[in-house]
Formats: structure tokens, C-alpha cells, sequence
């Protein structure tokens, strides 16, 4: 851009400056094309037209940064008088006109519209930048108090926020401990309830099993009212020609009544080789009852009796060693089976 040569030092009109000690004075100058340095480029001033143009546009440049920002200052600097050609000055808007610029114009005489706009642009924030509508309809004006405002405003809305997570997590954990707690008493609830349902239904159960062995011991009963088991059923011994004992023995005094242990049919009675006096007794579901060694009968082949009734006595006939009562047990099948646990089945103590 072109630079003006400065003018001489010569007395002016247009006032002093007063820098410390040395008073200094200044005259108009008026730039032409021969006072004008010459620029090499794009930029070199050629003709009156073309600088009338440029001056314009540097003119309402200067005027429009100095009103809308208030930032130009003179204050601290000599006055610089700058002078247009007629021609150019002629050209120029009026700078009232120009917006934003006219308030700070004054009339030359200093009065109070200078001063108005003096202090117009004194009260005016630097900038109103990032103020929003809302802002302003509260009377904010300054972007550095309206920033602060908002900033205050995250961190309350922040905190708000916080606190409600903080409600949330202890209410989530409120109601997950409830929950649990409500869980925890309903599963006790239902395995106290589950305990109680099976102690009653086991209790239910020995109860049953009770009033059937009862029922069983009415209808069943042991041959002997008094008696000592000698043999057990299976036992090995020398005595047995099959190496077993086959029954179970009861001894007894000579003569003691033998009962039919549950009634049924008589299908066999008499001397049966080393059995001795033996009596076969048939029952309703085709189980086998022998009694052997006995001394005496008292019931003979078909003959139906009942539980308790009296066969025979107590002997020791056969192949014995003493006074006593082998008693047998078969299946409808045929096959043996063990004497004191099928007793201890039908309900009696043996």
C-alpha cells in the first residue's frame, strides 16, 4: 500500500501539540501525483480517478472500524491533518449517514452529542457475542457474565443429575434388597411348608403302615405262645442232610399246642419220613405253611381252619433232637423262603 511522504514542519491552523518541553506545529498537506512516491506492482497510484476511489474507500474504512468497535484511539498521538483534493472530497458519503458510524460523529462544537456518544460507546460491552435472546430479555449484555451464567447453570443442572442417579442407585438397591429379603422369606415359607407337607405325609405313611400290620397281626398270629429259636433259616450244619436248615425252629415243652399261624385249607397231615408228624396248610394267595416234629395231630387233609385254631402238639418225632416245632414257608411257586422275615411281614414279633 502507498505511503505519504510527511509533510514539512511549517506553522498550520489547525492547532499545536505540546510533547514535554518542545512545542511542535503542523500544516496542511495536500497530496498529489508528483508528491507521491511511485509503487512498483499492482498497487502504484497512476491517475487522479483511481485514487479518488481508493481514498474514498480508505476514508469509510477508517470511520466505520472506529465507530463499530471502539477500539481506534488517538489519545497519545499527534493530530495528523489529512486533506483531499475537491474532487475526491466532493465524492465522499456523509459519514452521519453511514450506520453505526453517525452516533459517533460529532458537530465540531463539543456539546453534549459527543458526549452522549462518548458515553454510548463507555457503557457498551466490548462485544455481545454469544449472548442468546433469552440472555438479553433478562438483561444480560455482558458474553463474559452470560458465559458464567451458563456455565453455573451445567454444573447445577450436572448436579441435579448426580443426585437423581444417586436417588435411582439407592432406590434400585432398596428395591433389590426387598426383593431378596421377600425371596429369601418366601423360600423359607415354602421349604418349612415343604418339611411340614413330608413329616405329615411320612407320619401319614407309618400311620397306614401301623393299621396294616395290625390288620395283619389280627389275621395272623405265631404258632407257639411260648418258645426259643434253636435254628434259623439257611443255617449250615452237619445235622441237615441237604447241609441247610431249611426252616425255623422253635423249642418248646413237649405237648405245647401248635396254632395255624393264618387259616386256610389242609392239604397234607401225617408221617412224613424224617418230618415226622407233619401238617401242610394252604392259605389264600397259595403260600405253603408246614409243621413237623409234632407228637399229635388234631386236623386232617381238607379241612379248612381258621387263625389260631389249634393242629396239633409239640413233639419230637422224625429226624429230631429235641422238643420242638420246624415250621417251613413256601411260594405258591414252591420255593422256600425265610420263616422269621415272612412272620415279621404279616405284623409279628418274633
Amino acid at each position: 500500500m502507498a505511503s505519504n511522504k510527511p509533510a514539512p514542519e511549517a506553522p498550520s491552523s489547525f492547532g499545536t501539540d505540546t510533547l514535554g518541553a518542545q512545542e511542535r506545529t503542523w500544516e496542511e498537506w495536500n497530496p498529489t501525483e508528483d508528491s507521491l512516491r511511485p509503487v512498483r506492482g499492482r498497487h502504484r497510484v497512476a491517475k487522479q480517478r483511481g485514487l479518488a476511489r481508493s481514498s474514498t474507500v480508505l476514508g469509510v474504512g477508517v470511520i466505520a472500524a472506529v465507530g463499530a468497535g471502539g477500539m481506534a484511539t488517538a489519545q497519545g498521538k499527534p493530530p495528523v491533518s489529512i486533506s483531499l483534493p475537491d474532487s475526491l472530497a466532493d465524492n465522499l458519503p456523509d459519514a452521519k449517514s453511514l450506520p453505526g458510524v453517525g452516533s459517533f460523529m460529532s458537530d465540531g462544537s463539543g456539546g453534549s452529542g459527543a458526549k452522549d456518544a462518548a458515553m454510548v460507546v463507555a457503557s457498551s460491552p466490548l462485544t455481545t457475542a454469544g449472548i442468546t435472546t433469552a440472555e438479553a430479555e433478562q438483561g444480560t449484555t455482558d458474553a463474559g457474565e452470560a458465559l458464567r451464567n451458563r456455565i453455573l447453570q451445567q454444573a447445577e443442572q450436572q448436579q441435579a443429575n448426580a443426585d437423581a442417579e444417586a436417588r435411582a442407585a439407592q432406590e434400585k438397591a432398596a428395591a433389590e434388597k426387598a426383593a431378596a429379603e421377600a425371596k429369601a422369606q418366601q423360600d423359607e415359607a415354602e421349604a418349612k411348608a415343604a418339611a411340614e407337607k413330608k413329616a405329615a405325609e411320612e407320619a401319614a405313611a407309618r400311620k397306614a403302615e401301623a393299621e396294616r400290620i395290625a390288620k395283619l397281626a389280627a389275621s395272623y398270629t405265631l404258632p407257639l405262645s411260648s418258645y426259643t429259636i434253636t435254628s434259623t433259616y439257611g443255617q449250615s450244619g452237619p445235622m441237615w442232610s441237604s447241609g441247610q436248615h431249611t426252616g425255623l425252629d422253635f423249642a418248646t415243652q413237649a405237648g405245647a399246642p401248635i396254632k395255624a399261624v393264618r387259616g386256610g385249607t389242609v392239604t397234607s397231615a401225617g408221617w412224613h419220613t424224617a418230618y415226622g408228624y407233619h401238617t401242610v396248610i394252604q392259605l389264600d394267595d397259595g403260600t405253603e405253611v408246614t409243621y413237623s416234629h409234632q407228637s399229635s395231630l388234631n386236623v386232617a387233609a381238607g379241612q379248612s381252619v381258621n387263625t389260631g385254631d389249634v393242629i396239633g402238639r409239640a413233639g419230637s418225632t422224625g429226624n429230631s433232637t429235641g422238643v420242638h416245632l420246624h415250621l417251613e414257608v413256601h411260594t405258591p411257586g414252591g420255593s422256600g423262603m425265610d420263616p422269621l422275615s415272612w412272620l415279621r411281614s404279616k405284623g409279628l414279633t418274633v
